[in-house]
């Protein structure tokens, strides 16, 4: 009788409990589009007629959000005279989205990072009936905050107009905005009585603003120029207005409390705390000061900001800021943490009453042992529910909603993050991104109100995103074998069954992750300092991947004049270097080891004099793999020689030390033509050389003094200011074909060793 009347009382909790989530969920419906349809409408043709030339006047488009009565966007397509296809949609996301759908599933067509593919058929396909494209989920969210720095950071607005026109075509209402801020926290922090040396000393360089953002970097690569202030204001200008013209809903920043030093010389009484050092570095450029949110100064600053904020770019009522972004608070007290999250959300609404905070949920990932249940609890119940929507960042291998029973009942947004630094190289988690949504659909009391994309870096992995941004207008998980054929079909316009076998090998493979918790940074020996105690392992079988090679190989003769196809043959020869390069990299390690100086010679130098070169040879042919571009991007931002010098050292940087003494080394390594000539093959021609003299000389190879030398080598490239060519160079036929026939015997042979062993 005592466990029935239990089991009634808990019933009856948790149904109070569910109405008042429920309840509060109703306040996130003011988070809707506010252009008008006309404006939608209009912003949609524009994006047909920059993607499809004349051919997108044989669409007949139209928004009207009565379509969809319960604020899921939806989208229905029907064919009209004249070979027209008529499509009315809720939103122009939702517009876009559906005509995309139709491109892909009736007209073999494809949009993507590396290159499109859209030999439409004439007269376009007609459609039986009505094609009813809809989403089950309120938002679909895009990007990281790292995004802005390890991808972002050069563009210029004919790129941006082109993602912001990706975006659309695959569904995303919920983008982050962060571009311009920079100007507006100098604009408050002058008006408070700072000086413009003080705010010198605390903006990073461009490459470094997101980590400037989030208070764990400061001044390094600096100083930010005021014409840099200038240009991405008016940048973020056209970016909001364009993503407000599709119906999408922009998160802008708010106050976090990370502070200049100058605070505490202008308020000496303020509770400003000075936290450790991020990473490895030290406090020249790290050791954030942080103002306590229960500091009347932390309102009087988080609301002139957000003040400014909504001045210049307007609002739609949804705010991103991340407190604890892997610094520990100053105490694991329930209730100071809970007094926390109170006052930075109280701050937003003393300014913007509709506010809501989106939080990402990094922290909970980088450090468990902090934030236990009673730690998260007390943080996200700090904000009333409903008014906060966490970012579940890395939830295809860390989920966190399953372990906090839906964040303790705030809304939250499961996301595929996937990629770590920008990082190249094939990765994916298809079995996971495939059944991991669904899944928190179907959690007890689930709290989810979309789904995201929240990778680091981007321009990798085309397939890997196209996918996800599908999974959330399904309402099941697709068959992925046969979603991955299609891929292919629609990808090169090419009915050949051997590229989809190929594609299907690849998601048999290097695109299916299984290992618990793994995350996709590139541990391949090519892209880290030489030792001997580097990673070795991965995660697919090799032969999987070297026979989806060998199939796209055979497959170029009659499609390398494809974009699309031109870059995948690139990026799948790459991948079997890498591949490669490790297995070199054990036969070099072996020899050392058995002081077989013969072999030595004979590893290192196919590495260093053939392997390596050959990389850089097949990168140097697709434009889309080269360091000139990276680096043309990013001197362009400059307005003279001295700006362009900075933004060139920024650019070098980030993707090779990644500090002024690599204190996150490589971190974001990325495999581009001039990057493996002039610093990977540097690295491994001395790393070769060293223990050649080491055997030579019967001496122990000892990593220290390596290091000290190797650091010059880096360095040096840092600062070699080498001009690197920005267009393509050489057949990329030619050259996969060479390295084909000389590396895939090879190939073989390893994975044949392997079996046997």
């Amino acid at each position: 009788m005592i466990h029935c009347i239990r089991c009634a009382l808990i019933a009856l909790l948790f149904m109070t409990l569910l109405h008042s989530v429920c309840g509060d969920f109703q306040t996130l419906a003011h988070l809707r589009a506010k252009a008008s349809d006309k404006s939608q409408s209009r912003a949609v043709l524009d994006l047909l007629r920059r993607l499809l030339g004349n051919r997108a006047r044989e669409f007949i488009v139209s928004v009207n959000r009565t379509l969809s009565a319960d604020g899921l966007d939806v989208c229905e397509l029907r064919s009209a005279k004249n070979n027209k296809v008529v499509a009315v949609g809720s939103t122009g996301v939702a517009v876009a989205t559906g005509i995309y759908n139709y491109l892909k599933y009736f007209c073999n067509c494809h949009v993507s990072w590396a290159g499109d593919q859209l030999n439409l058929p004439r007269p376009l396909p007609a459609l039986t009936g009505v094609l009813r494209i809809s989403t089950p989920h309120r938002f679909r969210y895009y990007q990281n905050v790292c995004t802005a720095s390890y991808s972002s950071v050069w563009w210029d607005w004919p790129r941006w107009q082109r993602e912001i026109d990706w975006m659309a075509l695959n569904g995303i209402n919920l983008p982050l905005a962060f571009t311009g801020q920079e100007v507006l926290w100098q604009e408050v922090y002058l008006s408070l009585g700072l000086n413009q040396t003080e705010l010198d000393r605390f903006f990073s360089g461009p490459a470094f603003l997101a980590w400037n953002r989030m208070g764990n970097l400061f001044q390094w690569g600096g100083p930010l120029p005021q014409s840099w202030h200038v240009k991405q204001l008016y940048l973020q200008f056209k970016i909001l207005d364009r993503m407000r013209s599709f119906g999408m809903i922009p998160v802008l920043p708010a106050f976090s409390g990370i502070v200049p030093e100058g605070i505490t010389r202008l308020f000496p009484k303020a509770n400003v705390t000075k936290l450790s050092p991020w990473s490895h570095f030290n406090c020249t450029y790290s050791c954030a000061y942080v103002l306590d949110p229960r500091d009347p100064l932390f309102h009087r600053i988080g609301a002139l900001f957000l003040t400014q904020v909504i001045e210049e770019f307007g609002t739609d009522h949804i705010y991103n800021t991340d407190t604890f972004n892997e610094m520990p608070p100053a105490s694991s007290d329930p209730t100071y943490l809970a007094s926390i999250s109170r006052a930075i959300f109280n701050t937003m609404t003393s300014v913007d009453p509709q506010a809501i905070w989106l939080m990402q949920g990094w922290l909970f990932i980088s450090d468990p042992s902090f934030w236990k249940a009673d730690q998260v609890k007390a943080l996200l119940h700090g904000v009333p529910l409903g008014r906060m929507i966490v970012l579940d960042l890395f939830a295809e291998s860390m989920p966190v909603y399953s372990s906090t029973n839906s964040f303790y009942g705030q809304p939250f947004i499961w996301c595929m993050l996937h990629n770590f630094g920008g990082n190249s190289g094939l990765f994916g988690t298809v079995d996971s991104i495939n059944s991991g949504p669904f899944n928190a659909v179907r959690f007890p009391n689930s709290t989810l109100v979309g789904l995201g994309m929240t990778p680091e870096g981007i321009e990798q992995n085309p397939v890997i995103y196209e996918l996800m941004s599908e999974l959330a207008w399904r309402k099941d998980p697709v068959n992925l074998y046969k979603w991955v054929s299609l891929y292919a079909l629609r990808r090169y316009g090419s009915m050949d069954e051997n590229l989809a076998l190929a594609w299907q090998l690849l998601f048999r493979s290097v695109y299916n992750c299984t290992l618990p918790k793994y995350k996709n940074h590139n541990r391949s020996p090519l892209v880290h300092r030489p030792s001997l105690h580097m990673q070795t392992d991965i995660w697919y079988d090799p032969a999987d991947f070297y026979r989806a090679w060998k199939l796209l190989f055979e497959a170029a003769p009659g499609l390398v004049t494809l974009e699309t196809f031109r870059y995948d043959l690139v990026d799948v020869t790459r991948q079997a270097l890498q591949l490669l390069t490790t297995e070199f990299y054990k036969d070099i390690k072996s020899a050392f080891q058995t002081q077989k100086l013969s072999d030595l010679l004979t590893a290192g130098g196919v590495l260093v004099y053939d392997l390596l070169p050959e990389l850089d040879r097949i990168l140097s042919s697709n434009e889309h793999f080269l360091l000139g571009a990276w680096l043309q991007q990013a001197q362009s931002q400059g307005v003279d020689e001295h700006e362009a010098h900075l933004y060139d050292i920024n650019a070098r940087n980030q993707i090779t030390l990644w500090g002024p003494n690599g204190e996150i080394l490589d971190y974001a390594s990325k495999e581009w033509a001039g990057l493996v000539e002039d610093y990977y093959l540097q690295r491994w021609g001395l790393f070769v050389n060293t223990l050649v003299e080491c055997l030579d000389r019967g001496r122990p190879f000892k990593q220290d003094v390596f290091n000290q030398a190797v650091f010059q080598v880096e360095k040096g490239f840092v600062f070699n200011q080498r001009k690197y060519p920005t267009k393509p160079l050489g057949d990329t036929y030619d050259i996969a074909r060479r390295i084909f026939l000389k590396y895939y015997p090879y190939a073989l042979k390893k994975t044949e060793m392997k079996k046997t062993s």
